[in-house]
């Protein structure tokens, strides 16, 4: 519920409903109602074939029990969260738990084509929007009227309350992301940013809450502490080992033994959160630092041994962060790479060249040579390829850039 009062400001969050699992659930329909994990390699790719009897295309899907490797599952449908599934948890242990869910692999063209879609739904009805990510944003609805189908002509004075007009706005959002994309979402309406991230979560999945400052106590400080976001999992461990276990116990804290055990900006951060204070603008544009692209290997790969896949593969990250700077209109010139070897030790090299870039030759032959600054004497469990000191390819007269493929010549040479 709300109350008498209207904020000054209404701030939407915007969550997308398990959005890798129910993208694939577009494609892969006869999926509904089962537990999938999405995370596989392309190797866990559904197998098509025709069935003699009947002549149909029948699917046949891998599942968790075969799985053998080392990822992490990246999303789960909810059906397979009730099992214990979920997100960052290594594909092993969730075949232990689900031995019969079906593997999915990612596939992010598909993600990021309905992100664009589910956000461009959006803008047609609230132009303030904050990109979060792939699957999540921030919007402004303070003196968003409602679109004129979604009013009531019987009652013209509902929109003079402004927490239902908001909520007629949110209907509307939930409704355009849904024609848009065919996949639901929850929105949280409250008077600012941090509130309604939290209050995104509590009635998932297809949810629409409203958050006032006088739900706080009720909806809020019943909640585990590490549901602020800001609240990390080391600073959770720490407020739990100090007896404060919710956000409420947080509320009750002392804010000077807050500051003096967390200093004086977190301390006094974690008490206005606590009280569901937050004055943060919803910013509709930021410029990027960095563009890059990383893969976690299913098993760590040897250098010498899988030489010619770790070569295919750092290509390929090459050409996508190549892809993703021209898409958004990037150039840069500061190119970098990422190693993580079988013992987790992660190693990263940077090299600035002379003249800003968005070429794909150009990011390989330039982490080639960040690669011949790192000893390769472990095997490799994941890589990564980074470009940053960006600026806006229309701004640089000065480019290098070749606009070839890149070269598959292999970098992992002993």
């Amino acid at each position: 519920m709300t109350d008498g009062h209207a904020p000054s400001r209404f701030i939407a969050h915007l969550d997308m409903d398990a959005f890798y699992a129910s993208v694939e659930l577009l494609r892969y329909p006869e999926l509904r109602g089962l537990p999938v994990a999405i995370g596989g390699g392309r190797r866990h790719e559904p197998r098509e074939s025709i069935d003699p009897a009947t002549g149909a295309r029948v699917r046949e899907f891998s599942v968790l029990r075969d799985y053998i490797g080392r990822g992490v599952i990246t999303t789960a449908t909810y059906e397979a969260r009730k099992l214990g599934l979920g997100s960052a948890m290594g594909l092993m242990k969730a075949a232990a738990l689900a031995p019969d869910a079906i593997l999915l692999p990612l596939d992010f063209d598909a993600y990021r084509r309905h992100s664009r879609l589910f956000k461009a739904a959006v803008r047609t009805i609230a132009t303030e929007v904050e990109d979060r990510g792939i699957d999540e944003i921030y919007i402004d609805l303070t003196g968003v009227d409602p679109p004129p189908e979604s009013r009531c002509a019987r009652e013209p004075s509902v929109d003079d309350d402004p927490w239902q007009r908001a909520a007629r706005v949110a209907k509307a959002i939930k409704a355009a992301v849904h024609a848009a994309t065919g996949l639901s979402c929850s929105i949280a309406v409250a008077p600012n940013k941090l509130l309604a991230k939290i209050a995104s979560e509590l009635d998932k999945p297809d949810g629409l809450t409203l958050l006032a400052e006088r739900d706080v106590p009720r909806r809020i400080w019943p909640l585990a502490a590490r549901k602020i976001n800001g609240v990390g999992p080391k600073s959770a461990a720490r407020l739990e080992a100090l007896g404060i276990r919710t956000i409420g116990d947080l509320a009750q804290a002392d804010p000077a033994w807050l500051v003096q055990t967390f200093g004086a900006h977190y301390g006094a951060w974690l008490h206005d959160a606590s009280h569901g204070r937050d004055a943060r603008p919803v910013v509709t544009f930021s410029e990027p630092k960095s563009i890059s692209r990383e893969l976690t290997f299913d098993r760590d790969l040897d250098v010498k041994r899988d030489r010619e896949a770790l070569s295919r593969i750092f290509t390929d990250l090459c050409e996508g962060v190549s892809d993703d700077l021209r898409r958004k209109g990037y150039v840069g010139k500061t190119i970098g790479l990422k190693l993580r070897f079988d013992n987790f030790k992660t190693v990263t090299r940077d090299c600035t060249i002379a003249r800003p870039t968005q070429d794909a030759q150009t990011i390989r032959r330039t982490a080639g040579e960040c690669l011949k600054r790192v000893s390769l004497t472990r095997r490799i469990r994941l890589l990564g390829v980074r470009v940053g000191a960006l600026h806006h390819e229309t701004e640089v007269a000065d480019v290098a850039a070749t606009l070839h493929p890149a070269k598959t010549a292999s970098l992992f040479e002993s």
